[in-house]
């Protein structure tokens, strides 16, 4: 039997796990928490949104976030502190801008084939992760931020997806708890929500019973690769281990980079931080008034999503901080505002907060595919869309694992894999 070590346990380690195991092989996840979806995938804005597909490589872009550095309460935030990672990285973001529309065309791509994977996994797993299948609503204020949309829409269309403008009266036919005046809106009635650290943790229970080893609460010491194996050296306590493998996984958010390194590998994510507040609807009067459509405000960066009868999840922001996992006021306050503003009968009393880094490549593409070493592969660099394309992410990387292994004489087999999916290499 084939052994494929998979390092990080968010959504992109544990879907590439199931992945891996539905082509026959011997998985072992590692995580360094005690538990799946402890850290990016723990409590994001909850969109699956093809919608949302659009990159953000472009001038204005970087226009907003230089006058925006200075705001605190801004939607883009970077911290002015000369850093080399950084400001490198802002240079390949800069350079990526020509590949904008290209991107955006295959992230929707990716992000519409995702969509059927994902739910296949949940049904054929059996397990809940709060699903609302509703649609997307995108609500704009202002002509200029609503004519950029009829642009961007353009790319959309081009990837497969269909989605539709909607005049200021129809978006209040869709979401009525809707408060305030809108210049208009365009609603993806096929893309969905759901819990990301239910399904997580759902899949990986799952997985678990089905054979896969989680080795959680462990830090990976150690690795080593040459052309008969991988040896990976891993610590929980006082104890330590040593297993070889046939291949390794890295799926390992912001860490990838590091582990990357080590493995002679240039894996460029830049942690983008995050914030959420996932607003507790404790009365009756609070359940009715929150919304349950999904909604994503272009102008103000921010997307809400409804888990079930008793949670409101709202979250947005982009800040560039280094690895900083602090919830600062200033960042959580425009959030609660946003819901006291569009939703005025919520009560935002019991909001908790939450912050996350999103492992972002400057191209805004997920690296996916094998490293420069044989037996070394790559599921990382998802940005603000690893929950959208996890699913169709970790069928590209075990069907390269699998291509690999197949070239190299292996005996894994492909035992009920999905079809095949067309695997793209990004840098």
């Amino acid at each position: 039997m084939t052994r494929i070590a998979v390092i990080g346990a968010g959504i992109t380690g544990v879907t590439t796990a199931s992945s891996l195991m539905d082509r026959g092989y011997e998985v072992t996840l590692f995580d360094r928490n005690r538990y799946a979806a402890m850290q990016t995938s723990f409590a994001n804005g909850g969109q699956l949104s093809a919608s949302n597909a659009e990159t953000w490589n472009r001038w204005s872009t970087v226009f907003k976030g230089m006058k925006w550095m200075m705001t605190r309460g801004a939607p883009l935030l970077v911290n002015p502190k000369p850093s080399w990672h950084k400001y490198s990285w802002m240079a390949e973001f800069v350079a990526s801008i020509p590949q904008y529309r290209a991107n955006t065309v295959e992230t929707t791509r990716m992000a519409i084939a995702a969509r059927g994977l994902l739910r296949e996994k949940a049904e054929r797993h059996g397990f809940d992760f709060d699903c609302e299948d509703r649609g997307i609503l995108h609500i704009y204020t202002n002509k200029a931020e609503f004519d950029h949309a009829t642009e961007v829409n353009k790319l959309l269309a081009e990837g497969g997806l269909d989605r539709r403008a909607v005049a200021p009266d129809e978006v209040r036919q869709i979401e009525p708890a809707l408060s305030g005046d809108f210049y208009g809106g365009y609603y993806t009635e096929s893309d969905f929500t759901g819990d990301i650290h239910r399904y997580t943790t759902g899949l990986a229970k799952s997985i678990e019973r089905g054979g896969a080893v989680l080795r959680f609460g462990t830090d990976v010491a150690a690795l080593n690769v040459d052309q008969n194996e991988v040896r990976l050296t891993w610590s929980r306590n006082n104890e330590s281990q040593t297993e070889t493998f046939d291949a390794i996984v890295v799926c390992a958010g912001v860490e990838s980079r590091a582990i990357a390194a080590r493995l002679g590998d240039r894996v460029n994510v830049y942690p983008v931080k995050g914030y959420s507040i996932t607003v507790r609807l404790d009365d009756e009067e609070s359940q009715r008034a929150a919304p349950w459509i999904s909604l994503l405000d272009d102008e103000a960066k921010v997307v809400t999503s409804r888990l079930g009868k008793d949670r409101f999840r709202i979250a947005g922001t982009a800040e560039f901080n280094g690895c900083n996992l602090d919830i600062r006021d200033d960042r959580i306050r425009p959030l609660v505002k946003w819901c006291e503003r569009f939703f005025p009968s919520v009560s935002t009393e019991h909001a908790i907060p939450w912050a996350g880094l999103r492992p972002m490549m400057p191209n805004m593409m997920p690296k996916v595919g094998q490293g420069v070493r044989d037996r070394v592969f790559y599921n990382t660099g998802h940005g603000h869309l690893g929950w959208t394309l996890s699913a169709v992410t970790a069928e590209m990387v075990a069907e390269t694992v699998a291509k690999s292994r197949t070239v190299n004489g292996s005996n894994g087999a492909s035992v009920g894999a999905p079809a095949t999916l067309r695997a793209q290499e990004a840098m």
